[in-house]
């Protein structure tokens, strides 16, 4: 099944699909992907049988056609089509030409495959991240929240470790209120780190069914601990990714870089912007990104608020919040001239 060449008909875009058992899902419930296409592009879609009608001026209908024949090639690998691929689409289609290729999600060589799902980028940046992951020993992922930085590394981490490539995964984080702020909280050490950790936890039980992370928790080939448990470890064999770096000292990530042991793999992220140290601490990301650049064996790949893949109004937020950044900085630099 696919979907024949596109035809033009008074002005619009004729795609006609040779069979119509996928085109349920390719619309969405009730045409919904079919609305969010139209909305992004300015095009109207309309559903006439096996055919799909796309008006609207010619770049965007050439858009709208990509959009849909990168949604339809997915259907026909037995992928699934949800609201978030569709937004990813719509990302992949209005990137500069030279970046498309970099994050098209039909690409094989780009998607991560898991227990529970086959993971695509969603963004050029993406594309370019998950290559970096694939390609590199030591990865640095940079940007704002929503953009896919960890959830893609633990996808990664965990593709590995079902294809025996690592032994096991550790997954880190800098508890920065991990002192005396957390003591009057019940349980014990774990019951008092676990809620800095449960992002990491939330995106294993993505990729992996839940009794799955469990027995590998418990037999230590999943590890999700705090930083400060990494000190005096080597960790051979092992993909491990540090979460939050941002919040990082100097000599907590000189630590954790050092930790890399034989065939292990590493993957640092975090969002510069979002630092919790007490004001005026230097961030340990920062430093190591400044020092690390051109090493061989380390790639960095920076993301921006074109990148977010959460909610539309995420993406609009975070734009909204360095605009008003940009102006502080601004008027700041007037002052003090």
């Amino acid at each position: 099944m696919s979907a024949s060449p596109a035809q033009e008909e008074g002005g619009s875009l004729v795609l006609d699909f040779d069979d119509n058992r996928h085109l349920t899902e390719l619309f969405g419930e009730h045409d919904r992907h079919l609305a969010r296409i139209e909305q992004a592009l300015g095009v109207e879609a309309t559903a006439r049988g096996n055919q799909l009608v796309i008006s609207g001026s010619a770049p965007a209908r050439a858009q709208a056609e990509m959009i849909i024949r990168d949604l339809f090639a997915r259907l026909k690998e037995g992928l699934e089509v949800t609201a978030g691929e569709v937004d990813g689409a719509i990302r992949m289609a209005q990137a500069p030409k030279e970046d498309q290729a970099r994050g098209s999600g039909s690409d094989k060589a780009l998607q991560i495959a898991t227990r529970r799902r086959l993971i695509a980028p969603r963004s050029p940046t993406q594309g370019t991240y998950i290559d970096a992951l694939k390609r590199s020993e030591l990865v640095f992922g940079v940007g704002p929240a929503g953009t896919g930085k960890t959830y893609l590394a633990v996808a990664m981490a965990v593709s590995m470790l079902l294809q025996k490539k690592v032994d096991r995964i550790i997954l880190s984080r800098p508890a920065v209120e991990a002192g005396e702020r957390l003591g009057f909280l019940p349980g014990d050490l774990r019951d008092k780190i676990d809620p800095y950790l449960r992002p990491l936890y939330d995106a294993l039980y993505d990729m992996l069914p839940g009794e799955q992370v469990m027995k590998g928790i418990e037999s230590g080939e999943i590890e999700v601990a705090p930083l400060a448990f990494m000190r005096g470890r080597t960790l051979a064999n092992s993909y491990v990714i540090l979460d939050e770096a941002q919040n990082c000292t100097p000599v907590q990530m000189k630590m954790f870089l050092t930790r890399l042991g034989e065939n292990g793999r590493m993957a640092i992220t975090g969002d510069p912007s979002q630092i919790d140290l007490p004001l005026g601490a230097k961030s340990g990301l920062n430093e190591a990104l400044s020092i690390l650049g051109g090493v061989e064996g380390v790639s960095t790949v920076h993301f921006s608020d074109v990148d977010v893949v959460r909610h539309p109004l995420v993406t609009r937020i975070v734009k909204a919040y360095n605009a008003q950044e940009k102006t502080l900085l601004g008027r700041n630099s007037k002052a003090g001239s």
